[in-house]
């Protein structure tokens, strides 16, 4: 191991690195090579530019209800049946609790009754 460490060497002269942006894509060539990435306009420049180039509201609200039509013809809507028997169990389940629930209450206000009674409230 000595060996090995004898035959690296240590250049004395600087480098200078690049320094990241996280924005910026660089793409690789094929030999491995990063490519080295443009820098656009300043960041104030580029927001005035898509600015000017974004849709106005009316093509905007297009857009959007042609989109939501789009979505709406993919939806999977349920059956009447379907819909019907969740109806049923939704119903069921309001009512099974209600009652669980008011039993409950009833349960803790006949203690409490009595837990007052025994304590001479």
């Amino acid at each position: 191991m000595a060996e090995k460490l004898d035959d690296i060497t240590v250049s004395e002269e600087e480098r200078e690195f690049e320094a990241e942006t996280p924005s910026v894509d660089v793409p690789e060539v094929t030999g491995g090579e990063p490519l080295k990435a443009k820098r656009s306009a300043t960041p104030s420049t580029a927001r005035a530019k898509q600015r000017a180039a974004a849709p106005g509201f009316f093509a905007r609200t297009g857009q959007f209800i042609r989109d939501t039509r789009a979505e709406m013809r993919r939806v999977s809507w349920p059956t009447a049946n379907e819909v019907k028997n969740t109806t049923i169990i939704t119903l069921i389940a309001v009512i099974f609790f209600a009652v669980y629930l008011f039993g409950i209450d009833r349960v803790w206000a006949f203690l409490i009754d009595r837990l007052r009674g025994w304590l001479g409230g």
